[in-house]
């Protein structure tokens, strides 16, 4: 019998000749086998490819996408870059790119002008972040378009985003962190969620995926699945925390820390929707658990760590990410540094002497 599934729609299972279970695409006429482990890298890829080639006939005529067209180069650019990225940053992708393919998905790539990308960045003006997103998703389609000599410069570049004083998500600070703490004991599934993201600075979708095989030699090593596939991307080996180790000694030897009450491994948006739980009920309506993560790097921040030290611990592959944190949470500690490098040197003066020749009179 075959068997629906809801997270990947459009697909269904089938028992082959030998009698082994498999999973297929089908829909409107795109058929794609995506293979027998459900929801396997390699099953995502396929997935996304059969999708990618049903959305190209989307506005495009009967019988295929037009060459030349938003929808040809969208479906060009799904297959040329998805295969390189974790399925959580294809959804980011699609987010974006979707909206934009349903509008001008039949038009000519070649057509596109400077006053079009203005229009469209006109468009979403009342949610500025997200027309930051379209300017910077629609600028890599065009690159690619000028690699593919449909036209020979991208009409994006110049083409500023607005001035938005968003950090994105909020960093927690130490009242929250305590604040949670308050509510939520050790021995808790809350607790133990918390710790485990705050110390060691994992995304919701490594966080679900540490197990007792992540502990070696008593220190925690993962590889973010973000960076999974990019050749920079480096293992995470850091140190457990105390206060992390009294919590996993609640789940020692579990498969996955973060099993639910029927043993079943957590998934993403199951974290994701239990630490909004949690947060309200501790009334901290603006907290997330992905500012957990920033709330690592912040402490190591303050407390005068370099760049390359919150990389070590965050996993980040760029220097620029890690540099924002010290220029934004590491002035207080370089400010006392400063300090005490002037103290008891000979260029600190006393402001209040000042020196005879600038009194006029005995009096001053």
């Amino acid at each position: 019998m075959k068997q629906k599934n809801t997270k990947f729609p459009f697909t269904s299972s089938y028992f082959d000749r030998h009698g082994k279970k498999r999973w297929r695409y089908r829909h409107k006429g795109v058929s794609a086998e995506l293979g027998t482990q459900f929801g396997s890298d390699e099953f995502k890829k396929k997935y996304d490819e059969a999708v990618a080639r049903h959305n190209s006939k989307l506005g495009a005529g009967k019988d295929r996408t037009r060459p030349g067209t938003f929808d040809d180069l969208v479906a060009r650019f799904y297959r040329l870059h998805f295969p390189n990225i974790q399925e959580s940053t294809r959804a980011d992708y699609r987010s974006v790119i979707e909206p934009l393919r349903k509008h001008h998905g039949h038009k000519r790539v070649s057509h596109m002008r400077v006053r079009h990308v203005l229009e469209i960045k006109a468009d979403l003006a009342d949610t500025p972040q997200q027309a930051n997103k379209t300017l910077k998703r629609l600028s890599q389609l065009m690159d690619l378009a000028v690699k593919l000599e449909w036209r020979a410069d991208n009409p994006v570049k110049g083409v500023g985003h607005f001035q938005s004083a968003s950090t994105g998500y909020h960093t927690w600070n130490e009242a929250e962190i305590a604040r949670f703490y308050d509510v939520h004991k050790l021995g808790t599934p809350a607790h133990l969620a918390m710790t485990l993201m705050l110390y060691t600075g994992a995304a919701k979708v490594d966080a679900v995926q540490m197990g007792i095989s992540n502990i070696r030699d008593g220190r925690i090593v993962y590889r973010r699945q973000k960076t999974r596939k990019n050749p920079s991307g480096i293992e995470v080996n850091i140190p457990i925390h105390p206060d992390l180790a009294s919590a996993l000694s609640t789940v020692a030897n579990k498969f996955t820390f973060l099993e639910t009450r029927q043993g079943r491994p957590r998934t993403t948006k199951g974290l994701g929707s239990s630490m909004r739980k949690w947060c309200d009920k501790a009334g901290l309506h603006t907290c997330s658990s992905h500012g957990l993560r920033k709330a690592i790097c912040r402490r190591i921040a303050e407390a005068g760590g370099t760049s390359f030290e919150i990389m070590s611990v965050s996993g980040h592959v760029t220097l620029s990410e890690a540099e924002r944190y010290c220029a934004t949470f590491g002035r207080i500690a370089l400010s006392d540094s400063a300090f005490a490098k002037m103290e008891g040197t000979k260029s600190e003066q006393n402001v209040t002497n000042h020196p005879a020749r600038f009194a006029k009179k005995s009096t001053n």
